[in-house]
């Protein structure tokens, strides 16, 4: 890091770092006839002018390695006249070598100017692209309160397969999080079928059962129809893990739907509890080879509690030693965190764990349950009937 930043500084036209090496560069090639003038007539010191050259077309850019190079030929041609050797055959080879090698190191350097220009403005149209599929999460939601955060693989600017998403119906708050097969570019696709089919469908007041039927629905038509071979994947390759949480606001209660993704962990009085469903659908992609239905699970989330939905980024980040995270022990330590620190704690302690860019997406979703919100007006309906019933047979 500091390396990188040094270097930075050189290519500053305007800043101190800047000034220094090009009066650095400046100083070596009005050495090199200074010098000469003082040496034996059988001692040259011209091969050295290359490295100024060299060096302000790899720190400085194309444009003062350029003018670095023309510095460094009118100093050759200035040490040799002052020698009366400037058309010897000796000094036309140096001369000649030292305008090859600069026009070399000089189109190397522009070569090197346009692909990072390239690749800053691919990493622009990730960024841009990654906020457009994968929308941050509102903090609020019923009587819910949400964090979450995202890393890619590498340097974190690529397109990942990890999602997430958030939506309301009258009376519950849906979460869900997903990971589909494979990551970048490949999976941008597969990705966008999931989540726009959740934000359409999740809305509504179907149950969980249904609104998973629907993703399994979607995304098996979404791989049928895809041409796979430009993904270089089969059909039966591509898939994507997924949960789905539902979040009642009058009830203590939450409802998971597991497609082969990791159990969501409940965090409650400093302990650690993973949600296992008992019987988990296949991931999305799957599931119409199976038949398989989609059975909601409960699960208490009393006020106060926290939820946590995370990737197998996480999960199976590995540091040198090849010691998987420790996510459970880790989670136990924060559970009276907020939502924003306690997925600020764990990214910052994962990070650290691999001390190395990540090699899988991670994603992961904090929530916490602040009160018990009014019942859904179908549930007042039925308590209200049931109240009726009671009040007309006491007995």
């Amino acid at each position: 890091m500091e390396l990188g930043s040094r270097l930075s500084a050189m290519q500053d036209p305007v800043g101190s770092g800047g000034r220094a090496f090009l009066t650095v560069m400046i100083a070596i090639i009005t050495a090199v006839p200074v010098a000469d003038h003082f040496l034996p007539a059988d001692i040259h010191l011209a091969h050295l002018l290359v490295v100024p050259v060299a060096l302000a077309s790899a720190f400085a850019g194309a444009l003062r390695g350029a003018m670095t190079a023309v510095a460094a030929v009118l100093a050759l041609v200035a040490a040799g006249a002052e020698r009366h050797t400037l058309l010897t055959e000796n000094v036309l080879v140096q001369l000649g070598s030292l305008v090859l090698l600069s026009l070399l190191l000089v189109l190397i350097s522009a070569l090197r100017e346009r692909r990072r220009r390239e690749l800053a403005e691919l990493r622009e149209v990730s960024r841009a692209t990654q906020g457009v599929l994968l929308r941050p999460l509102p903090p609020h939601a019923g009587p819910v309160s949400i964090a979450s955060a995202y890393r890619s693989a590498g340097d974190g600017d690529r397109i990942g397969g990890d999602l997430y998403a958030v939506a309301r119906t009258s009376g519950a708050t849906r979460l869900l999080i997903g990971d589909v097969r494979g990551k970048g570019l490949g999976s941008i696709g597969d990705t966008e079928t999931v989540l726009g089919a959740f934000r359409a469908a999740a809305h509504r007041q179907a149950p969980l059962a249904e609104l998973m039927a629907s993703l399994e629905g979607s995304v098996r038509w979404e791989l049928t129809q895809s041409w796979d071979g430009e993904c270089g994947t089969d059909v039966g390759e591509r898939f994507v893990t997924a949960a789905v949480v539902e979040i009642p606001d009058g009830e203590p209660f939450v409802r998971v739907v597991s497609c082969g993704h990791l159990p969501p962990l409940l965090l409650h009085d400093g302990t650690v509890t993973a949600l296992d469903v008992p019987e988990p659908a296949p991931p999305l992609g799957l599931g119409g080879l199976t038949g398989s239905g989609y059975v909601p699970t409960t699960f208490r989330f009393a006020p106060g509690d926290r939820l946590l939905l995370y990737t197998d980024g996480v999960t199976e980040a590995r540091n040198a030693d090849g010691d998987f995270y420790p996510l459970l022990d880790r989670a136990a330590a924060w559970g009276d965190r907020v939502p924003e620190q306690l997925v600020r704690e764990i990214t910052d302690d994962l990070l650290a764990h691999v001390a190395a860019p990540l090699e899988d997406d991670m994603a992961v979703v904090a929530v916490v349950r602040d009160a018990l919100g009014a019942p859904p007006p179908q549930a007042r309906a039925r308590a209200a009937a049931d109240a009726a019933a009671g009040a007309r047979d006491p007995g």
